[in-house]
């Protein structure tokens, strides 16, 4: 595999990532600047969605004026988060959704401190974290994806599989060498290099770490003591970088690395990322239909909080995550609280139909069903209305 740096792989990087923090910024009435890779929009509405009474037969929702959202956490979904938000400018020209890409640790802070309208997490937030947000917390998970191991052999041809026991040792770092005994038992016939491994974890506080290491802690007896899990821990091996985003680049720019990063962010930069051995002992790739296996073996609590750290069937996707977008029960701001429910709908059918392009699974109808009714409560003045079909069955 060549390396792609970030620079020469430019129109790939403006769309999915960037090493700075993400910041969609859609202006209100046309009157602002929209990201340099402007999404198809997506205006009409999805089949079997009512339109909202909301809403004038030109598409302007009635807030009584021009209205300001700002959102900020996790970097897992921000490439999606980005195309929703553009498409739903298009959709509401006076409605403006800001949302920085800053990772699951401090957009949960942000939120709790009430600095924003609205965060984002890729793990569900804790019984201590809710009670600490005065206006109250709904927990709505709006899109779901994997997380693969990607890595830099540029001349490994064949794809590499590892098995819960190796990847675990590599981040614990028992494992130095790609051509280690243990990995070279898991692809027989190919040739690894004699090359030191070069582990890349996350720098910041990070849902996608939080969802990586629980699932460490799940398989792993000895990561579970030595390291546990969290939205950051004491790494035993490696360097650090910034989001998705930094890490799929220092991966890029490292022969011999591996990290853990977002399907999505691997898939757009043309990262290679292995086949991770399940619970049932089956080898699976990281796709979509992998990863709906996974969800479909987990159930919605009334809460919509689900921590999937070992998932059940043959066919399932060892780590793959509900990402959360995190709104107040209360907003004394009437106009925004309608804002946000629309935001959400738009999300909900709409924007669901953007997931499996940039690499994230589109959500079961029940959990669309449940998400709508659970966000209804935000705005008394607004009823979301989702399709009769959702984008997964």
């Amino acid at each position: 595999m060549l390396f792609r740096s970030p620079v020469k792989n430019r129109a790939h990087i403006t769309r999915a990532i960037s090493v700075l923090a993400l910041t969609v910024s859609l202006a209100a009435c046309g009157g602002g600047q929209q990201g340099p890779n402007n999404a198809a929009s997506t205006n009409e509405a999805s089949p079997g969605a009512a339109t909202n009474t909301a809403a004038s037969s030109q598409g302007k929702l009635d807030l009584g004026g021009n209205v300001s959202l700002t959102g900020a956490g996790a970097s897992f979904p921000a490439p999606l988060y980005q195309t929703w938000f553009q498409n739903l400018k298009q959709k509401y020209p006076n409605l403006q959704v800001n949302y920085q890409s800053v990772g699951s640790g401090a957009g949960v802070q942000q939120f709790t401190a009430g600095t924003v309208d609205f965060g984002a997490s890729d793990v569900a937030m804790t019984d201590q974290e809710i009670q600490k947000v005065q206006r109250g917390v709904i927990l709505l998970p709006m899109t779901a994806g994997s997380i693969v191991l990607s890595y830099n052999l540029p001349n490994l041809q064949q794809p590499l599989k590892l098995t819960r026991a190796v990847y675990g040792d590599i981040f614990l770092g028992n494992i130095k060498s790609w051509n280690d005994p243990k990995i070279a038992a898991a692809n027989p016939g190919v040739n690894l290099p004699n090359q030191p491994i070069a582990v890349v974890h996350r720098s910041d506080g990070s849902g996608t770490t939080g969802v990586f290491t629980q699932h460490l802690a799940a398989i792993n007896p000895l990561w579970k003591t030595k390291v546990g899990s969290g939205k950051t821990v004491n790494w035993p091996v490696g360097v650090g970088a910034k989001g998705n985003e930094g890490v799929t680049a220092q991966i890029t720019q490292t022969a011999g690395a591996i990290g853990y990063v977002e399907y999505g962010y691997a898939k757009n930069q043309n990262l290679k990322f292995a086949a991770l051995e399940n619970k049932a002992g089956k080898v699976v790739e990281a796709n979509e239909q992998s990863a709906s296996k996974t969800l479909e073996s987990v159930t919605l609590p009334a809460d919509l909080r689900a921590f999937i750290t070992d998932p059940d069937g043959p066919e399932s996707y060892p780590i793959v995550t509900y990402t959360w977008l995190l709104a107040y029960k209360q907003y004394p701001d009437k106009a925004k609280a309608k804002a946000i429910e629309a935001m959400i709908e738009y999300g909900l059918n709409e924007g669901q139909k953007e997931s499996s392009k940039l690499g994230y699974v589109p959500l079961p109808q029940n959990v669309i069903q449940k998400v709508a009714d659970a966000a209804q409560q935000i705005s008394p003045d607004y009823k979301i209305n989702v399709a009769s079909t959702g984008a997964a069955k």
